[in-house]
């Protein structure tokens, strides 16, 4: 047997043909991460001693997304086919220490680590130059059939070159493949692109092997595992099967999940238990949502952090905020670049929040814009208020301490500072810092001139 261990090669560089997009199909995202970050998690927890990606289609995008400590890229110029891959990444694997080389294709994200090992250690005991990993279907139409000689595997064959007899097989490949590195390095310029698709294709080799009386096997996998991406529509049901997956988890650890078909949370969301999530609720990217939440229909929140006890009643919107214990949100308000809600606070309907500091126990109740603000501690803001923050050229920062009331219908024009415990009358606009313990009035006088109306009626008639 050769040495022991194994490297991983991923096949990155195909452009998304079927998916009508430029984009690259490994960064097309399902449930919160790119395609390809799926295989790569898989494949650093499998153990291997090296990862390469192999990227072709804009290469900058894909290693800008990918780059990280021990991931190799190799850039594939042209696409030429997926043992084309291979002959580029040669000069790597001819330094590469391993015994075996796994090749993943970029675009399988439920494929997991214990997957790979036992595709490895199959193979290492067959001593084999190759083991395919196989998935068994009820209707394998349009798969490359698996054609065995006992337990070895004698061809893989293309539907539209299948006789009738093969296409009756339900044993098909899945583009995932473990190699003898040796071998693969003796027979690998053996391949050709004298095939039905004008390409130099991996499968080929099993032929090659063959060919050469070198064993080939194969291996089961889950059926979930290997199921490829290769247009939208199986896009969107690899991802309505991953937020099942994660809903279905969730409530095993003692979160409450009214309807887990209207409900999205993505793969690195953290829901801690006894929070109960209504319908429609969208819970995206790096979310963390603590104990004892009640977050109300058809809210999204993303890349937040819920403290615990926190309420967010229905049809929110929370992007990049931070929400202290206790505090309540809502309904149909939105909080967004760097809002921070103390403790006990209260943000209410149609109430937009951005890049401000709302402190403990401090109101807000109703149609009201807070932005590039620092409020104190028990602070209430009065209904209509509006923070005028933009001068057209700059953002400027309103100071509103503990203990302030601000009446309904002010406009605060920054930069503007209200001190501890002050008052402003409603429909005022405060225009300059006001003390602590202080009212301050910025109306305009009203002009009261009694029978204008009648007066003008009276003028308007013929």
């Amino acid at each position: 047997m050769d040495e022991a261990g194994f490297s991983i090669v991923i096949l990155g560089a195909g452009k998304a043909t079927r998916f009508k997009s430029e984009r690259p199909k490994v960064l097309h995202a399902i449930a919160g991460r790119p395609m390809g970050e799926y295989v790569l998690r898989a494949a650093a927890a499998a153990g291997p001693d090296r990862i390469y990606l192999v990227v072709g289609h804009e290469a900058g995008q894909v290693q800008e997304a990918f780059a990280r400590p021990g991931l190799e890229f190799i850039e594939q110029e042209e696409q030429l086919g997926t043992g084309h891959a291979l002959m580029v990444a040669r000069p790597e694997l001819e330094r590469c220490p391993s015994g075996h080389v796994v090749v993943l294709a970029g675009d399988v994200p439920l494929l997991e680590a214990e997957t790979i090992r036992a595709l490895v250690a199959a193979h290492a005991r067959a001593r084999a130059a190759a083991t395919i990993l196989t998935l068994r279907l009820a209707d394998p139409s349009g798969y490359g059939r698996i054609v065995r000689a006992g337990k070895r595997v004698r061809a893989i064959v293309e539907e539209k070159l299948a006789t009738p007899a093969q296409k009756r097989i339900r044993e098909v490949n899945t583009g995932i493949l473990c190699f003898s590195r040796r071998l693969l390095l003796a027979h690998l310029a053996e391949l050709t692109c004298e095939n039905a698709q004008g390409e130099y294709l991996l499968t080929d080799l099993v032929g090659i092997f063959n060919r050469h009386r070198l064993r080939v096997t194969a291996v089961e996998a889950p059926p979930e595992q290997a199921r490829g991406i290769n247009d939208r529509a199986q896009l969107a049901a690899v991802e309505k099967y991953l937020h099942r997956r994660k809903a279905a988890a969730l409530m095993i650890s003692g979160v409450s999940i009214a309807d887990s078909e209207t409900t999205y949370i993505d793969e690195d969301v953290a829901v801690e238990p006894d929070t109960a999530i209504e319908p429609g609720v969208i819970l995206r990217g790096r979310t963390r949502v603590g104990k004892g939440c009640h977050l109300g229909a058809y809210s999204s929140i993303t890349d937040s952090v819920l403290a615990d006890g926190v309420t967010v009643r229905p049809a929110c919107v929370i992007e990049d905020s931070d929400l202290g214990p206790g505090c309540v949100v809502g309904p149909f308000a939105r909080l967004r670049a760097g809002a921070v809600i103390g403790a006990d606070a209260r943000i209410g309907n149609f109430v937009e929040v951005k890049k401000s500091t709302i402190g403990p126990g401090s109101k807000a109740q109703h149609l009201t814009y807070l932005g590039d603000a620092t409020v104190g501690a028990r602070a209430n803001i009065g209904a209509g208020t509006i923070t005028c923050n933009y001068d057209g050229t700059n953002k400027n920062p309103t100071h509103i301490e503990d203990e302030v009331f601000i009446g309904s219908g002010n406009m605060l024009v920054a930069p503007v500072s209200i001190g501890k415990g002050s008052f402003t009358a409603a429909g005022s606009t405060i225009t300059e810092d006001v003390p602590p313990e202080s009212l301050a009035l910025g109306r305009a006088r009203q002009v009261t001139k009694e029978g204008w109306a009648r007066e003008r009626k009276a003028k308007a008639k013929p």
